[in-house]
C-alpha cells in the first residue's frame, strides 16, 4: 500500500544528490553523471520503501525521460552544426572579422548584446552559445580577456534572448503550465528582463575596463590568430550569410529540428565546395568534431570542437536528470516539500519568493530546465488564483529561476553544456553570469514592493467548476 512521503523521505534524494555533487566537484573531479545516478537510486529506494513497485518506479523514470527526447535530438544536431560550421569556415570567419573590428574596451558588453540579439532571433540559448558564443571565446582569448568573464557575458546574452523569444521552448512551456497565454507572458517578462540586462551590460562595461587595462592584449597574439585562421581556412564575408539564413529560418517559424538539420547539412556542403573538404572528412567531422593544428594553441583549443559524439555527455546528464525528476513528480515528493513553505505564504511577496525558492530546489535536485519550470508551475498555479494574482506572474517567476537562474547550478544541464562548448568550467563563469543573478532577485523585489505584480479575479473559474459538477434534480 502506497503511503504519502514525509518531508524527511522527500529530502533524501535531494540531499543525496547535493552531497554527491559536492564530493564530485571538490574531491572526485568526476562530473555530474555519477551524482545524478546516486540521486536516481536514492529516489527509487525511497519510492519502493513508500509502497511503489519497481515496475511503477521504472515507468516514472521513462515518463520523465520522454519529456527530454525533443531536447536530445536538438543537442545532437547542435553538435553537428558546431563541427560543420567550423569545417566550412563560418565560425572561423566570425572570429577573424571579430578580431579585426572589435574595440577591446567595449568587447564584453558587445558580447552580451550581440549574443542576446542572435538568441532572440534563433529562440535557442544552446545554438547561440555554440555558434557566436564560441567565436566570441576565441576573440576574447586574442584580446587577453579572462575566459570566465567572456563566457559569463555569452551566457547572459544567450538567456536574455532565450527568455524573450516566442520561438523558445521554455518560453512556450512556462505560460502553458501556469495557465496564461504566451504573449501576455512575454510582455510581462519585459519588466524583469530588460532592467536586469541593462544592469548586466553596465556591469560588464565596468569589469571590462579593468580587464582591458590589465589584459595586455598583444597585437602580435591577435595577428598570430588571424594568420592561423588564414592558413587553415578560406575566410570570406559571404560565409556570414549562414548565420543570417539560420535567423531567417527561425523568424519564418520553421520547426527547430528541420531548421537546425538544414543549416548543419549546408555547413557540410560549404566545407566541401569552399574549403575543399571531402565527403568522408565531413562525415567524420559530423561524428567526432573538427580537428586542426594551426600552430596557435589558444585557437586550436576552441576550433577542435563539435560533432555528434561531443553531445553524448550532456545528453546522458539530461536523461538522468529527467529520470530523477520523473520519480520526484510522480511520487508527489516535490509537493510534500512545498506544502510546508506554502503554509507560511500570506502575501504576494512570500508567494513570489516561495516560487523562486522552490524552482531553485528543483534546479538543484535535477539540473533540468523543463522540470524546474513544469513542477513549480503546476504546483503553485492554484495558489496564485486563490490569492487573486495573475498567473503570468507565476510564469515569469519560473522562467526567472528555471530558465535563467538554473545556470548558477554547476551540475545543471545548461551549465554543463556551456562549459563543454566554451571550454570554461562552471566555477569560472558563474560569478560573471550577472543576468542569472539579477533576474530572480528582481522578481523577489517586485513581489515585496508590489511593482508590476498584476492582480486578476479567478472566482468565475471556481463557479464554472461548481456548475459543471452540479447535478440537476
Amino acid at each position: 500500500m502506497k503511503k504519502e512521503l514525509s518531508i524527511g523521505m522527500s529530502l533524501i534524494p535531494i540531499l543525496a544528490l547535493i552531497g554527491a555533487a559536492a564530493l564530485s566537484i571538490f574531491i572526485w573531479k568526476a562530473g555530474m553523471h555519477v551524482p545524478l545516478m546516486i540521486g536516481v537510486i536514492a529516489a527509487a529506494v525511497v519510492s519502493i520503501a513508500a509502497g511503489w513497485s519497481w515496475d511503477e518506479v521504472q515507468q516514472m523514470m521513462v515518463k520523465g525521460v520522454e519529456r527530454a527526447l525533443p531536447a536530445v535530438f536538438i543537442l545532437l544536431i547542435i553538435g553537428i552544426i558546431v563541427g560543420t560550421w567550423i569545417a566550412s569556415g563560418v565560425i572561423p570567419t566570425m572570429i577573424y572579422y571579430g578580431l579585426s573590428i572589435i574595440e577591446p574596451s567595449m568587447f564584453v558588453p558587445i558580447v552580451a548584446l550581440v549574443t542576446g540579439i542572435i538568441s532572440i532571433t534563433l529562440g535557442s540559448s544552446f545554438t547561440s552559445i555554440a555558434t557566436i558564443g564560441l567565436a566570441f571565446m576565441a576573440i576574447g582569448e586574442g584580446l587577453g580577456f579572462p575566459p570566465g568573464l567572456v563566457a559569463g557575458a555569452v551566457i547572459s546574452g544567450a538567456y536574455f534572448g532565450d527568455k524573450l523569444s516566442p520561438l523558445s521552448d521554455t518560453t512556450n512551456i512556462a505560460p502553458a503550465m501556469a495557465e496564461t497565454d504566451l504573449f501576455s507572458h512575454v510582455k510581462h517578462m519585459l519588466w524583469d528582463t530588460i532592467p536586469a540586462f541593462i544592469i548586466s551590460i553596465i556591469l560588464y562595461w565596468f569589469v571590462s575596463q579593468a580587464s582591458a587595462s590589465n589584459s595586455g592584449a598583444d597585437t602580435k597574439v591577435i595577428e598570430a590568430m588571424k594568420t592561423g585562421l588564414n592558413d587553415v581556412f578560406v575566410i570570406h564575408p559571404l560565409l556570414l550569410l549562414m548565420p543570417v539564413l539560420t535567423i531567417i529560418l527561425m523568424i519564418k517559424r520553421t520547426p527547430a529540428i528541420p531548421a537546425l538539420m538544414s543549416v548543419s547539412i549546408l555547413g557540410g556542403l560549404l566545407a566541401i565546395f569552399v574549403q575543399g573538404a571531402t565527403v568522408t572528412s565531413i562525415i567524420q567531422v559530423m561524428t567526432n568534431g573538427f580537428h586542426v593544428e594551426s600552430g596557435v594553441k589558444a585557437l586550436d583549443s576552441l576550433l577542435n570542437n563539435g560533432g555528434l559524439m561531443s553531445m553524448l555527455g550532456t545528453i546522458g546528464l539530461l536523461i538522468l536528470a529527467t529520470a530523477l525528476g520523473g520519480i520526484l513528480e510522480e511520487t508527489g515528493s516535490f509537493e510534500v516539500l512545498t506544502k510546508k513553505m506554502l503554509s507560511k505564504v500570506r502575501s504576494a511577496g512570500t508567494l513570489i519568493s516561495t516560487t523562486i525558492l522552490s524552482t531553485f530546489v528543483v534546479a538543484f535536485a535535477s539540473g533540468a530546465q523543463f522540470l524546474a519550470i513544469i513542477l513549480p508551475a503546476r504546483t503553485f498555479v492554484k495558489n496564485y488564483k486563490q490569492m487573486g494574482i495573475d498567473t503570468k506572474n507565476l510564469s515569469r517567476c519560473v522562467e526567472a529561476a528555471g530558465t535563467v537562474g538554473i545556470n548558477l547550478v554547476p551540475w545543471s544541464v545548461p551549465a554543463v553544456f556551456a562549459a563543454g562548448i566554451l571550454g570554461v568550467s562552471p566555477g569560472e563563469f558563474i560569478p560573471y553570469a550577472f543576468f542569472a543573478f539579477l533576474v530572480p532577485l528582481m522578481n523577489i523585489l517586485f513581489g515585496f514592493t508590489g511593482w508590476t505584480i498584476t492582480k486578476k479575479n479567478y472566482s468565475h473559474e471556481s463557479k464554472d467548476k461548481d456548475d459543471k459538477g452540479s447535478v440537476a434534480i
